[in-house]
């Protein structure tokens, strides 16, 4: 992912506190010999600790076959992007240039979490971690919690496999027009707000935040 020093993450709570609210993404697996890479889309659990860029968790079904090529190569990439939209060249020509001018292009934001991937099975700590991944998805606790050889879960648990997730190198990017000049930033916000279409009013959300933390 190449990232322009305009749209580099300011810093690191930044890109921590957009991935905080939003826990969908894709693990990309190195394919066994002969095949492509493999994706998985997947909810998790981002958390600090207990390395200095966190750690993820998640959880896949037994079956699953990127378990395999794990175990041949357990560096992993889980790709996270949202809040994108489509810009239309008109919005984006200089000032004073025709609007067939301007070029057209794409928002969004994206952090990609390198990863050494850890495998639990042992039913005590995939059950204790689980735990943790629905805690998040469910802080008012409603559900039962998960413990081996205990209704309602306990039975499930042979069914899954835990996915622990060292983070080793965070890259991440907001592109939000940040090289553009300020009426040309000005008019894209506008159009975002009138548009008000799918993603707009988050894009324009980062990309005022962003101009106002330069």
């Amino acid at each position: 992912m190449l990232i322009h020093p305009w749209d580099a993450a300011h810093d690191e709570g930044e890109w921590r506190d957009w991935l905080s609210r939003h826990d969908f993404g894709q693990l990309a697996v190195n394919g066994l010999p002969g095949d492509p890479p493999w994706v998985q889309p997947m909810h998790f659990r981002y958390e600090d600790g207990p390395g200095p860029h966190g750690r993820v968790l998640a959880h896949l079904a037994r079956p699953n076959p990127v378990w395999r090529a794990l175990e041949a190569q357990p560096t992993v990439l889980l790709s996270v992007v949202d809040d994108y939209v489509f810009a239309p060249g008109t919005w984006t020509a200089p000032e004073g240039a025709p609007p067939s001018h301007g070029t057209p292009t794409s928002y969004y934001a994206a952090v990609q979490l390198r990863c050494t991937a850890r495998v639990v099975d042992d039913p005590a700590e995939k059950a204790e971690l689980l735990n943790r991944q629905v805690a998040h998805f469910q802080p008012d606790g409603a559900t039962a919690l998960a413990a081996p050889g205990e209704a309602p879960f306990g039975r499930l648990l042979s069914g899954i496999r835990v996915l622990d997730l060292e983070v080793t190198e965070v890259r991440a990017k907001f592109k939000y027009a940040g090289n553009k000049p300020q009426d040309v930033q000005d008019r894209i916000a506008d159009r975002l707000a009138e548009r008000a279409g799918p993603g707009d009013l988050a894009a324009r959300a980062h990309q005022v935040r962003r101009r106002t933390a330069n």
